[in-house]
């Protein structure tokens, strides 16, 4: 394994500093790649995130300003409110189906599912109808989303397949994300898998020798020297299971997320206390994301109709935010004002979540497209 022998990584931490307090996931992958030898970057990020003692995710509560990011639905309630909006019209274009699954994917504090349920009580039926299940593995973030969504009856489960199969209304917000990518670096012979290993002791990045890839062939051509490739074999697993329910009993799948039509290089980036780090620096302790391949999981979609790829911030502005905005804003004053106005440019505004953010869409080919898509 060819080990990087520079201290500072591409996101300028000093991974000799950093890395000095050890985390207590850290010793143990240490000592897995003692025994084992190095791992890939999709098992150094499962382990990181979903560890059984000392996952990311299982220990406790990222989310907020007292976490490590803020997501959209913390932002403010209008984002939700607006995916309700999808949700509802599609279930009312399918002819309001008397029973069905409304599902998320990694759904956070509760607070989307939250807002989602709000806009679809004013529409006769739609809460009465639906089944809700939450696909969370954390146990911490489970308990905080049975008090958020108090007054309903919540089912959880930790696998997507899990699911019952009925039709299906789906969101998956800030979840594909977080799912492990490998990385696959082209080489004059072939594909060196970046993986994780040690250097010195200390956890650094590395290349495995040369191999062909046959999920990247159609890029071998055409793929410089160097240039990186992350695939995400279960994002697209998950797609291809959404899109077989939605096919064979109906419902929608939308998907919002930070990414690309295609992989877009190396993008594996780890977030800790709303700063920047090197994803080597505190395993365990920091968020771990990779962005979002969209063109892989609209491939995956068969059997179904998949929408155009639309920014964040088009979605919103077509479904109504700024008219919601405006509504809200009439009940508010000095500073509760100025933050809502914040809040809105925040999820719209192109220089902020509104073009790094995409969403897509995925419906039955015999039912009308989504309100808000191309």
């Amino acid at each position: 394994m060819l080990v990087a022998a520079d201290d500072r990584d591409r996101f300028g931490v000093d991974l000799v500093g950093a890395q000095k307090g050890m985390t207590a996931l850290e010793g143990i992958i240490r000592d897995q790649i003692t025994r084992f030898g190095p791992i890939s970057v999709a098992d150094y990020m499962t382990l990181c995130l979903l560890h059984p003692q000392h996952g990311y995710y299982i220990t406790g509560d990222p989310f907020g300003a007292a976490g490590d990011f803020i997501t959209a639905p913390e932002i403010s309630q209008m984002f939700g409110e607006m995916l309700g909006l999808v949700l509802v019209q599609c279930w009312q274009d399918q002819g309001c189906p008397t029973s069905f699954i409304l599902a998320e994917l990694g759904p956070g504090r509760g607070t989307l599912m939250a807002d989602v349920l709000r806009v679809g009580a004013k529409v006769p039926g739609f809460v009465a109808a639906a089944e809700i299940w939450l696909v969370e593995a954390s146990p911490a973030l489970q308990a905080i989303q049975q008090n958020m969504l108090a007054g309903f009856q919540v089912n959880w489960v930790r696998q997507m397949t899990e699911l019952p199969d009925r039709p299906l209304f789906l969101l998956a917000n800030e979840f594909f994300d977080a799912l492990p990518v490998r990385q696959f670096v082209r080489a004059e012979t072939g594909w060196q898998e970046q993986m994780v290993g040690l250097s010195d002791g200390r956890l650094a990045f590395g290349l495995a020798a040369a191999m062909t890839v046959e999920a990247l062939e159609d890029q071998a051509a055409t793929a410089r020297i160097g240039h990186v490739v992350e695939t995400n074999a279960a994002a697209q697993g998950i797609v291809r299971d959404v899109a077989r329910r939605i096919a064979a009993h109906g419902g929608m799948g939308l998907i919002v997320d930070y990414g690309s039509w295609g992989s877009d290089g190396d993008t594996l980036q780890a977030l800790r206390r709303h700063q920047k780090q090197s994803p080597l620096a505190y395993p365990g302790e920091a968020d771990l994301t990779a962005h979002v391949d969209f063109a892989a999981l609209a491939r995956a979609a068969k059997g179904v109709a998949v929408t155009g790829l639309t920014p964040q911030g088009v979605l919103l502005e077509r479904l109504g935010i700024t008219a919601r905005a405006q509504a809200l804003a009439g009940s508010l004053s000095g500073a509760a004002l100025e933050n809502h106005i914040a809040a809105h440019h925040r999820l719209t505004h192109p220089d902020e979540m509104g073009s790094l953010f995409q969403a897509l869409a995925l419906y039955p080919a015999d039912s009308p497209a989504p309100p808000g898509f191309d």
